[in-house]
């Protein structure tokens, strides 16, 4: 993994929870951790990495993902055994 992703890895996991991290940085650091993106109906789309699945929808108007989906996926990515 390049600097780029850990940078934003260690973006979602630090605490306080950031509400600056863009949704497409998310989307690109799953494709580069071995994940698949695939968009739904509208601004829906799930994640999908190791088997699992996590469904979200993109934020709009603006392209910060919520503080909440960021939390959401952290847990996501912690129950897969993925840290900074």
């Amino acid at each position: 993994m390049n600097t780029k992703y850990s940078k934003i890895l260690q973006a979602l996991f630090a605490k306080p929870t950031s509400g600056s991290i863009k949704f497409s940085d998310i989307e690109a650091l799953i494709v580069a951790l071995g994940g698949v993106v695939h968009e739904g109906a509208g601004s829906r789309v799930a994640l999908h990495l190791n088997g699992r699945v996590k469904h979200a929808h993109r934020p709009h108007p603006g392209k910060d993902a919520k503080k909440y989906q960021i939390e959401e996926i952290r847990q996501w990515l912690e129950l897969q055994g993925v840290k900074p």
